[in-house]
């Protein structure tokens, strides 16, 4: 079948402004949009630029707006996404800069990451062998431990387009992962930061986050478990 590539450009050496560019791709209805880019990369304009790396929707690098929703490429089958006129509209994603066509600038939004401290805090001496959990101390953070960083939850976030400086829902989701895990010691630490003015009560419920998320990791119950352990006043 043959389908029409939308697709927002903008190099910032070169244009004012961002602009349309049109493609006729031929593609099965079972390609996902990915496929559709990379004929357009290989065939057609070499110079549309997008990031993409494992094809499989693990490494996240592909996030994109497609028909004005955020989605892994990687994932999104054509005939899922083509409308009746046979166009597929695809934009970079939204509140970050754009460094070229579909690539944005994550350095802000892993900065925000970095505040949150993403990794296991415990100065207790090691057993022997392994800190082991129940299965139910396991589960008690199982979903957020799924997320692969992709922005696809922050960017789709009004909060955070209305201002860049809120931590964003990627952060929160990845504090909550060591927040809630029995081993880890540096709850308060994480809860200071997510407590200050464009920490978590940045957000309005608004379940963009959820809805964007290509892992389906429930963001916002995520979200809402980190505000009422602040209000509670205790660390789990």
């Amino acid at each position: 079948m043959k389908v029409k590539l939308r697709v927002q450009r903008f190099n910032p050496e070169r244009d004012a402004r961002p602009w349309w560019a049109e493609y006729e791709v031929e593609v099965e209805d079972t390609d996902r949009v990915l496929d559709a880019l990379n004929y357009v990369k290989w065939h057609i304009d070499d110079s549309l630029t997008y990031r993409r790396s494992c094809a499989h929707g693990v490494c996240g690098s592909d996030a994109m707006r497609i028909n004005g929703a955020n989605h892994l490429a990687c994932k999104v089958l054509i005939r899922d996404v083509v409308t009746d006129g046979g166009t597929i509209t695809v934009q970079p994603l939204m509140g970050l800069p754009v460094i070229k066509d579909l690539v944005v600038d994550q350095g802000p939004f892993f900065q925000k990451y970095r505040q949150i401290l993403p990794y296991l805090i415990n100065d207790e001496p090691p057993p022997a062998r392994e800190r082991l959990q129940s299965p139910e101390e396991r589960a008690r953070f199982d979903d957020t431990t799924k997320c692969i960083m992709c922005g696809a939850c922050t960017t789709a976030c009004p909060s955070f387009w209305a201002n860049g400086e809120y931590i964003g829902p990627a952060a929160i989701v990845q504090a909550h992962r060591f927040i809630f895990d029995s081993r880890d010691r540096g709850a308060a630490d994480r809860l200071r930061v997510l407590n200050e003015w464009f920490g978590v009560w940045r957000c309005r419920t608004i379940f963009n986050c959820t809805m964007a998320c290509p892992r389906g990791i429930q963001v916002t119950r995520a979200i809402e478990e980190v505000k009422a352990l602040l209000r509670s006043g205790k660390l789990g």
